[in-house]
């Protein structure tokens, strides 16, 4: 563990080569205690503990935390899960008022330690802390202006960069006060453009703010019970919110920015005038969890609304899949909608794969060679019960097809008759560049093959993708359809997309955030 006293900075090699280039961002935690509850900053550690444990499915590579006690600052940051980073000795270390969490997703970037966050900088006034959800599409130019003589190395990340375009605005404020910070913000963040979610410490608050049109989740609450009430909660999904035990309040909105001081004062304000929201639909789809509330709807019954419209959908167009003899999910990502799907088309549902639970998401690991193998030993059919009938097999999305491939040969061994796959969402065939793991074009089976060419390449009887219209039929619940960015099924960018950027995206893998 690193501990840092408020006057003393981290060495000139704080940051490594790796974390230089890291660009891979995923779930972020805030938590600032009030003074009234000083008895519990003891527990401080434990709060971000089961935080980050809520948020570990946005994070499965490296994860995080940083602590603030008014003139210490506590680092620890690992490879591997929550439960296998920090430990009670570790955690019992992590005393502080104001607390930073952090878990990462692995993609084709390098994967060590260096690339965790939170990140920490070095200012004149003590350490900045950040973390960070999202990707910046204009990091090259932002570097550019920063003085030569601070400017980190080519190549860096868009949260270091980040950070150090704040450290500059506050150079030669001698003690920065909160009206300082807030200038500040409306000064830099309206300049940062792409995707951030992200969560600051420092000088004794919390900061969180969202980029203008909202493409990650940002959420506040605030416990209001026990020792620790009036302790403020900023997190990426309100499952997290739920875990510690504080009551969800509203969503950052797009464009907004929040600095909670150590007393428990809250400033909110906007930064930039309005523009229309354009959330990530991929999140709806898979990445969010289901108990989490988007937009005050829950994720849950919008992937219901997903599969029961895709069984519409089905029953329209393929009348042979209607006499299938039971539905079943790919877990974790289809459970939900395999449960709508049934629910529509009258047709049974069953667990007919069994998953290991101590498998990551085959969909985040860094190479296609990790991804092989943890498909293998990730799924199991139950033969017995599936052997000679007709089955429909629902999932959230086909990306690269690695998994549905091995997936429907699996099935086919133990005697399956009919396969009938079905796909909550549009067919992915554009990069992402604004925060998922989205692969070149060429690498995106939707953009390589047609549906047709897709059902004889996968060996199955019927394939149905949900339209995008479909999809945001669906949504009512939690935005209309103009509301949502769908720029990796339709490739409408919400944002200009700097031709350095596609250039990478046509030549190599996508490493987003």
């Amino acid at each position: 563990m690193d501990v840092f006293t408020h006057t003393v900075l981290p060495p000139a090699d704080f940051w490594s080569e790796s974390e230089k280039s890291m660009r891979e961002k995923c779930g972020v935690l805030g938590v600032v205690m009030p003074p009234a509850a000083s008895s519990e900053w003891s527990a401080m550690g434990q709060w971000l503990y089961y935080g980050l444990y809520a948020l570990q499915h946005r994070g499965q590579e490296s994860c995080g935390m940083a602590v603030f006690d008014h003139e210490q600052l506590r680092l620890h940051r690992d490879m591997g899960l929550v439960n296998q980073v920090f430990d009670a000795t570790t955690l019992a270390s992590m005393v502080g008022q104001i607390g930073v969490g952090h878990t990462r997703y692995s993609t084709t970037g390098s994967s060590d330690v260096g690339n965790a966050q939170p990140l920490v900088v070095r200012t004149h006034n003590g350490p900045l802390v950040m973390a960070h959800n999202g990707n910046l599409v204009n990091t090259d130019a932002l570097q550019a202006t920063l003085d030569s003589a601070v400017r980190p190395a080519d190549g860096c990340s868009d949260t270091l960069v980040m950070a150090e375009k704040i450290r500059a605005a506050l150079k030669g404020v001698p003690f920065p006060q909160i009206a300082d910070l807030v200038r500040v913000l409306h000064e830099l963040l309206p300049t940062f453009e792409g995707a951030f979610s992200l969560v600051m410490a420092f000088g004794n608050c919390l900061i969180a703010a969202r980029d203008p049109v909202g493409f990650r989740p940002l959420s506040m609450g605030t416990v209001t019970t026990g020792k620790a009430a009036g302790t403020v909660v900023v997190a990426s999904e309100t499952s997290a919110l739920d875990i510690i035990g504080a009551e969800w309040e509203s969503d950052i909105a797009p464009g907004e920015f929040v600095v909670i001081a150590q007393d428990g004062h809250v400033i909110k304000e906007r930064y930039t005038p309005p523009k229309p929201e354009k959330f990530c639909f991929f999140e709806l789809v898979y990445f969010a969890r289901p108990d989490s509330r988007i937009r005050n709807g829950l994720v849950y019954e919008y992937r219901m609304a997903l599969g029961q419209q895709l069984a519409k959908q089905s029953m329209a167009r393929f009348p042979q899949a209607q006499q299938a003899d039971v539905v079943i999910p790919v877990p974790d990502s289809g459970n939900v909608a395999a449960v709508g799907y049934s629910q529509a088309s009258g047709i049974p549902y069953m667990e007919g794969l069994i998953k290991n639970r101590y498998v990551g998401r085959t969909f985040i690991h860094p190479t296609q060679s990790l991804r092989e193998r943890s498909i293998q030993i990730k799924l199991n059919p139950m033969e017995k019960l599936l052997r000679g009938k007709n089955i429909v097999v629902v999932d959230d999305s086909i990306v690269r097809g690695n998994t549905s491939k091995k997936l429907v040969a699996m099935l086919k061994a133990c005697g399956v008759n009919q396969i009938h796959l079905r796909i909550s969402s549009a067919p992915v065939k554009h990069p992402c560049y604004y925060g998922i793991d989205m692969s070149t074009p060429d690498q995106l089976i939707a953009n390589k093959m047609t549906t047709d060419d897709i059902v004889e390449w996968l060996g199955v009887d019927s394939l149905l993708y949900l339209s995008e219209e479909d999809m945001s039929a669906a949504a009512t619940s939690v935005g209309d359809e103009n509301s949502f960015c769908m720029a990796c099924f339709n490739g409408h960018y919400p944002t200009a997309i700097p031709a350095a950027e596609v250039s990478v995206a046509l030549s190599q893998p996508v490493v987003v955030g």
